[in-house]
């Protein structure tokens, strides 16, 4: 079993700044590439950023120079720094990591339980 432990959602005024983590624990040898989606009410989930396990990057387009993704391979942890909020970033934000598991080696996506980030104005 693999555990994900997301935080750091919250309300935020429009403008403002907040950091999601997402903590990994449990079966895991190694945590591949990791991302972060977002899923609106009614809406697909879609991909926001991803990063590799050496530190390369890709973003949305919408967020690009508004959220940086980063990670800490020896915490298993991935954060997402979001800056300069606006209302529309207001969704629940999921961590994604790619898995290789200890007991049988396979590769596997989990997804975390989600953190609610809303931005008022």
């Amino acid at each position: 079993q693999v555990q994900l432990v997301e935080s750091g959602g919250g309300l935020v005024q429009a403008g403002g700044s907040l950091t999601l983590s997402c903590a990994a624990s449990g079966n895991i040898f190694r945590i591949n590439a990791m991302g972060w989606y977002r899923q609106a009410p009614g809406k697909q989930r879609e991909l926001v950023a991803g990063i590799t396990r050496d530190g390369n990057t890709n973003y949305a387009y919408s967020v690009k120079g508004r959220f940086t993704i980063s990670r800490d391979n020896a915490k298993k942890t991935v954060y997402q720094q979001m800056n300069s909020l606006i209302l529309d970033h207001t969704q629940i934000y999921y961590c994604n990591p790619d898995v290789t598991t200890w007991d049988n080696g396979g590769q596997y996506y989990y997804w975390g339980q989600g953190t609610q980030v809303t931005v008022s104005s």
